[in-house]
């Protein structure tokens, strides 16, 4: 549902926040996420203009995440890398310009069932529980 260079930011971004407050250097967090560097440097640049990530030139430099990224929702991720795609209140999973409840398509039903699940989860998971950890314990919890 997402492309591959929203995924690879959402990896970035649980990376970072393993870290905390410790800055991350470019090539650490493209070897560990196995991002080529190049790429991995796009998305970097991206997410340091929303205002998600800080960096640092030279010795001890490196990446980190702005204090209030890890309160914000994964949507905001999409909306940087994807637009408003897949989240758009009018989006078809069967691609028509236009579905809705006056001009549904034959899939309709289903996906404004499962689109509002989604967007919720979008809505409702933050940066903070991208953390490798975090996702098993959530998952525990809901058990």
């Amino acid at each position: 549902m997402v492309g591959k260079t929203t995924r690879y930011a959402l990896q970035v971004l649980g990376y970072l926040a393993e870290h905390g407050r410790e800055r991350v250097s470019g090539d650490e967090i493209a070897k560990r996420t196995s991002i080529p560097a190049n790429y991995l440097s796009k998305i970097l640049n991206q997410l340091r203009k929303a205002g998600m990530v800080e960096s640092q030139k030279g010795w001890g430099g490196g990446f980190i995440l702005k204090p209030d990224t890890l309160k914000r929702p994964i949507g905001d991720v999409l909306d940087i890398f994807e637009g408003n795609g897949p989240r758009g209140a009018d989006s078809c999973v069967f691609g028509l310009p236009r579905c809705d409840e006056n001009n549904p398509c034959p899939l309709h039903p289903h996906w404004a069932k499962i689109r509002k699940t989604y967007d919720k989860m979008l809505e409702e998971t933050t940066i903070a529980k991208l953390r490798r950890g975090d996702a098993g314990k959530s998952l525990r919890k809901s058990r």
